[in-house]
C-alpha cells in the first residue's frame, strides 16, 4: 500500500530539511543532540493529547538504589483498574517519559486501564543490561505497590514501542523462564514495532534503510551505544527472537509498520511466538512508518489503532487469558 498521504507529506518536509541542511540523521549527531531533537518532535507528532487524564509522579528504587522517575496515568474517578506497564522506545539511547507522554495519555483516556510508565537508564551512560534490570525492578515495584495505588495486581499488561516493546516482551519471557524473578503474571503484552534481533539485518533493513523516519544506520548507532560488545547482541534479553526453548507466553498483540526497517524481524518474532503456543494477534499497519503510535497529530489513521488495541484488550479480559 502507498504511504499514508499525510505521513508522506510530513516525510517530504523532513527530507527537505535534510537537503537544506536544517536537519541531520540522528546517527551523525552527538547523543545530547539526538536526545534534544527527539524530544522536540513530540509536540509536532501529537500536539493535543488528552488533557483530562490525571498524571501522578512516582519514584521507583532500582536494585542498586538508583531513583527511577515514573508516572501513573488514569482517567479521574476510575478505580481499581487493570494497569498497562508501558516502556518507552528510543533505541536505549533517546526517549523519555515526556517524549511518550501522549501515548500513555491516549491509552489511559478511555478509563478502562491505568498506565504505569517507568523510566530506565539510557546508553551510553548505562549499557546492557541496565535497561532490562531497571524495567524488571520497576515492574516488581508496581506489583508491590499496586494495592496502594488502587490498581489490580492480577490484571497487569506489559507494553511498549520499539525497544520499549523489547523490554516488555523480555519481561513476558522472564515470567515463564524465571517466574521467581517477576512478582506478577502478565495477562497480555502489547508490542508496537519491537526490536527482536539486533544480531543481523533482513530485507526490510535494506528496503527501508532511509527516508522512512527510522533509518537502518540509526539502529546500528543505537545498538553500538547499548551493546558495545558484539556478543551482547546475541543475548535474548537484547534479541528475544534468539531465546532458546520458548514456551507459551501471555497473549500478544503485535503491531508493526509497513515501512519500517524492523518489519521483517517483527514478523519473524510473531511467527516464533505463535509456534511456541502463544496466542498472537499480528497487525501490519498499512502505509505507516516506525513510531506511528506518537503520530496522532500527523495521520488520521492513528486513532483507529488505539481503538483496535483497546478492543483486543477487552476481548482478552472476557477470555480465559484474564482468568
Amino acid at each position: 500500500m502507498p504511504l499514508d498521504p499525510d505521513l508522506e507529506g510530513f516525510l517530504e518536509l523532513a527530507q527537505m530539511g535534510r537537503l537544506t541542511g536544517k536537519s541531520q540523521p540522528m546517527h551523525v549527531l552527538s547523543v545530547e543532540q539526538a536526545r534534544r531533537e527527539f524530544e522536540q518532535t513530540s509536540a509536532i507528532l501529537d500536539p493535543s493529547p488528552p488533557g483530562s487524564v490525571e498524571v501522578t509522579a512516582l519514584t521507583v528504587t532500582a536494585r542498586d538504589g538508583h531513583a527511577l522517575p515514573a508516572r501513573l496515568y488514569r482517567a479521574p474517578g476510575t478505580a481499581p483498574l487493570p494497569v498497562i506497564v508501558y516502556f518507552h522506545g528510543g533505541g536505549y539511547v533517546v526517549g523519555s517519559l515526556d517524549s511518550h507522554d501522549s501515548i500513555c495519555r491516549r491509552l489511559a483516556a478511555s478509563g478502562q486501564y491505568a498506565v504505569f510508565a517507568p523510566s530506565y537508564r539510557l546508553a551510553p551512560e548505562a549499557i546492557f543490561p541496565a535497561a532490562v534490570n531497571d524495567s524488571l525492578d520497576a515492574a516488581n515495584w508496581l506489583a508491590e505497590h499496586a494495592g496502594n495505588l488502587q490498581l489490580d495486581h492480577d490484571q497487569m499488561i506489559l507494553a511498549g514501542d520499539s525497544v520499549g516493546a523489547t523490554l516488555a516482551t523480555v519481561l513476558a519471557i522472564t515470567a515463564v523462564k524465571a517466574p521467581q524473578t517477576l512478582a506478577f503474571k502478565p495477562r497480555a503484552q502489547l508490542l508496537f514495532y519491537p526490536v527482536t534481533d539486533t544480531s543481523r539485518q533482513r530485507d526490510s533493513h535494506r528496503h527501508y534503510a532511509e527516508d522512512y523516519l527510522l533509518e537502518t544506520a540509526t539502529l546500528d548507532w543505537f545498538y553500538h551505544h547499548y551493546c558495545p560488545q558484539p556478543q551482547q547482541r546475541l543475548d535474548w534479553r537484547v534479541s528475544p527472537l534468539l531465546a532458546d526453548g520458548l514456551t507459551a507466553l501471555a497473549p500478544a498483540y503485535i503491531s508493526l509498520a509497513e515501512y519500517d526497517p524492523l518489519l521483517d524481524e517483527g514478523q519473524a518474532y510473531a511467527q516464533r511466538l505463535a509456534a511456541s503456543g502463544t496466542a498472537v494477534n499480528l497487525r501490519v499497519e498499512s502505509g505507516l512508518t516506525h513510531d506511528f503510535l506518537r503520530m496522532n497529530g500527523i495521520s488520521g489513521a492513528i486513532a483507529g489503532i488505539y481503538e483496535g488495541v483497546l478492543r483486543w484488550l477487552e476481548e482478552q479480559r472476557q477470555s480465559a487469558a484474564f482468568g
